[in-house]
């Protein structure tokens, strides 16, 4: 095997690489004896098929799969043989004229091809102990407890039907409608015997309105609009009207909080009940400060880290970011025009984005290494049967699934890794703690969730 550099221009590299004839034969050769210790032919024993009569039935066959097995050793061979780390797949070319092709598989020619590909910087890691982070906490106060109650409370709310009540806020109206817009009926616009909370925002704007003051037995149309970003494309931003026929209102009656009530959510006592919902909050809100922290160090990895990127990975970036930001606006109906800016620029944002990912991703990738930061078989199998818990019912199709697609399961392993690499640093940064309010913490890590 012969392998010539043919360029190498930053971080692109192209590869001449050719395999002799004669290297091609013996391998041919080899793969042909093979086959015939196998070959089960009528007219000869096992084993005992002239090689010139396999030659002539399979030859061409078998010189394929030999040009194949060849084509994928060379190519990982001559990567290895340079230390070369490929960002990506690499790119083989192959003659493309017939009579080429011919020869080579008649084993008259040498096998010659390039091989395109982009190798992985060298990033030098600066010192991550001398970087600044502020871990921001937030207190579990008794108001944020007495909310999480009033939502459990507004959860249990009965309602108790009452002949001759006039429907107000936060009563339940029983009732059958049909709705037209322009005069027609649209489709899932009909109900029979639809409970309405007045207030709850389970329908489109005004119409919950549209039911204060009436009783059982009144029939009414009532007047509304979809709004503009409405799931349904056809139904966004029409007006609407809603033939209507009342036929209960019911009052709430909301639980009293008391040792009853927590025992009908599976907890013994009140006291329990907000211990509970305490420490369901200082959960919520360490999640926060986690989710704060990790952008914070993000932020600062980005920022003292830049070398050439490859192309490809921040191509095949984009491509993933763009098929999700571009999905989510046709599925709410909506152009880059309604986000207030152009396709180009949107395009330019999100390139960004995907720079900025790749390049972390590579930071992150050289710290683990460098530092043997591992995955154990523990974590990854905890992070599958939390996979398969997303698929009741379909467990075992989830675990095969990754027991066959390799690629999968190094996806599943990413995250993990990740956070382990963020916790080495956050170790050795030794963040000051900063205590804030519930409010600054939900807009703080709101602002770190940001897609980038």
């Amino acid at each position: 095997m012969q392998v010539t550099e043919t360029m190498s221009q930053g971080l692109k590299r192209e590869l001449k690489v050719i395999v002799g004839k004669d290297e091609l034969a013996a391998k041919f050769n080899t793969a042909l004896e093979s086959f015939r210790h196998q070959a089960n032919l009528k007219g000869f024993r096992k084993g005992k098929v002239p090689t010139t009569h396999l030659k002539k039935l399979y030859g061409r066959s078998l010189m394929g799969d030999v040009l194949q097995e060849t084509l994928d050793e060379t190519s990982r061979k001559a990567i290895t043989d340079r230390n070369e780390r490929p960002a990506m797949q690499p790119k083989v070319d192959l003659a493309q004229d017939k009579d080429t092709i011919d020869q080579v598989v008649e084993g008259k020619a040498d096998l010659a091809y390039t091989m395109s590909f982009e190798v992985l910087p060298e990033i030098k890691i600066t010192d991550l102990s001398v970087i600044k982070l502020e871990k921001e906490t937030a207190e579990v106060e008794a108001k944020d407890i007495d909310k999480g109650i009033d939502e459990l409370v507004e959860r249990s709310i009965s309602h108790e039907d009452q002949d001759g009540r006039a429907a107000a806020e936060g009563d339940r109206v029983t009732i059958d409608f049909i709705g037209r817009v322009d005069g027609v009926e649209f489709q899932g616009g009909k109900g029979d015997d639809m409970p309405v909370v007045i207030g709850r925002g389970g329908f489109i704007p005004g119409f919950e309105d549209g039911l204060k003051g009436t009783k059982a037995g009144d029939k009414l149309t009532i007047k509304a609009t979809f709004p503009e970003g409405y799931p349904e494309a056809t139904l966004a931003g029409k007006a609407a009207e809603f033939e209507t026929t009342v036929k209960a209102v019911g009052a709430p009656k909301k639980p009293d909080v008391n040792d009853d009530f927590a025992k009908t959510l599976g907890v013994e006592s009140a006291d329990k009940l907000r211990e509970a919902i305490s420490a369901q909050i200082k959960s919520q809100y360490d999640q926060l400060t986690r989710m704060k922290l990790k952008r914070q160090l993000l932020d600062e990895l980005d920022k003292t880290h830049q070398f050439d990127l490859p192309e490809s990975l921040v191509n095949n970036e984009f491509e993933g970011i763009w098929a999700q930001v571009t999905g989510q606006l046709q599925q709410s109906g909506k152009t880059f025009a309604d986000e207030g800016k152009t396709e180009d620029a949107a395009r330019d944002e999100y390139k960004k984005i995907a720079e900025r990912r790749v390049r972390l991703g590579l930071v992150i990738g050289e710290i683990g290494d460098k530092q043997k930061i591992q995955v154990s078989q523990d974590e990854l199998g905890r992070a599958l049967v939390e996979q398969a818990r997303k698929y009741p019912g379909q467990e075992k199709f989830v675990y095969e699934y990754y027991q066959k697609n390799p690629q999968a399961l190094t996806e599943l392993r990413a995250p993990i890794f990740e956070e382990k690499v963020v916790d080495y640093i956050v170790e050795l940064a030794k963040p000051a703690t900063k205590t804030v309010t519930r409010e600054e913490l939900l807009k703080a890590a709101e602002d770190a969730d940001k897609i980038g």
